[in-house]
């Protein structure tokens, strides 16, 4: 079976699958798809006959062409049940996809590379004021990190003694926050999941400056 993984270094959707697929254990192909380079290779007809939507990662398994992150990372859980990224309880499960769908539906989706391109180009926004962006991940952050108080195991990961989903969404959305000069100090927990997290190989391995396409600046 080939599993081929369409992504973008930078792409936090790309690097949550990534993850998960190194989490599982599963050897993948990355197939790069830039998307700033010759007006976003994205947008090409080749990619768009994939996905529609012109947006990665896509997840190719022979003949099967899979989109949008969380459906990925699901059909992996199902496919792949070991090991295990979510809980066994359904109750714990729930709760888990609940830190997932804040950063996947409430702060991602904001502060997303083709939303950022729609405001500067016709609400004359400023890319230079982070204002904007760091609002939303002041709003997200601080709802995670009551709720990761509150459950999480302390300093390790968002749920119990292994990596799971949460943190496979986690990490790659603390990962922009620091890249655009985010200040974590209100946010300890998230922080210390970060660091602990980046020492694990398969993060390691999934981060952006380790894929194929990475650029240095």
């Amino acid at each position: 079976m080939a599993i081929v993984l369409y992504s973008y270094f930078r792409s936090s959707a790309s690097y949550r699958v990534r993850i998960a697929l190194n989490l599982k254990g599963i050897d993948y192909q990355v197939r790069a798809v830039h998307l700033v380079k010759k007006g976003g290779q994205q947008y090409q007809p080749d990619y768009l006959a994939l996905n529609p939507q012109g947006l990665v990662p896509v997840l190719a398994v022979d003949d099967i062409v899979l989109c949008q992150s969380s459906a990925i990372i699901e059909y992996l859980e199902e496919k792949y049940p070991n090991p295990p990224l979510l809980p066994s309880a359904v109750i714990d499960r729930a709760y888990v996809r609940s830190l997932v769908q804040v950063i996947a539906c409430d702060i991602h989706p904001l502060n997303n590379l083709r939303v950022l391109k729609y405001l500067k180009k016709n609400l004359d926004f400023d890319d230079a004021d982070k204002s904007w962006y760091f609002h939303w991940l002041r709003e997200g952050f601080t709802a995670l990190e009551q709720r990761l108080n509150a459950y999480a195991n302390k300093d390790l990961f968002c749920f119990g003694d292994k990596a799971g989903i949460a943190d496979a969404f986690l990490i790659p959305q603390v990962y922009n926050a620091l890249r655009f000069g985010f200040n974590l100090q209100a946010f300890p927990l998230i922080n210390n999941i970060y660091i602990h997290c980046m020492q694990q190989s398969a993060f390691i391995n999934a981060a952006p400056k380790q894929q194929p396409d990475a650029e240095l600046s």
